[in-house]
């Protein structure tokens, strides 16, 4: 099956609030992502506001598919 993923990236406000996380929860999932090098974090200042985006990587995008083929396959045995 080929994963379909909406946006191609998501800033830090919008994905709380989809994921309905804590700041530290997302902030912590997001480092460990990046430290696997499956999103990219893109920081910057929107007037003087930071933002913070976040990107998925070749790899995440990989992983994130083999994720959801697993999950798949593991509900069509069951």
């Amino acid at each position: 099956m080929s994963v379909l993923m909406v946006n191609e990236s998501a800033d830090f406000s919008t994905l709380k609030e989809l994921l309905g996380v804590t700041d530290g929860n997302l902030a912590s999932h997001a480092k460990a992502l990046e430290a696997e090098n499956y999103i990219v974090v893109e920081k910057q200042f929107i007037g003087k506001k930071p933002n913070t985006s976040y990107k998925a990587t070749k790899s995440g995008r990989q992983a994130f598919t083999s994720h959801i083929d697993a999950l798949e396959n593991l509900i069509r045995k069951t």
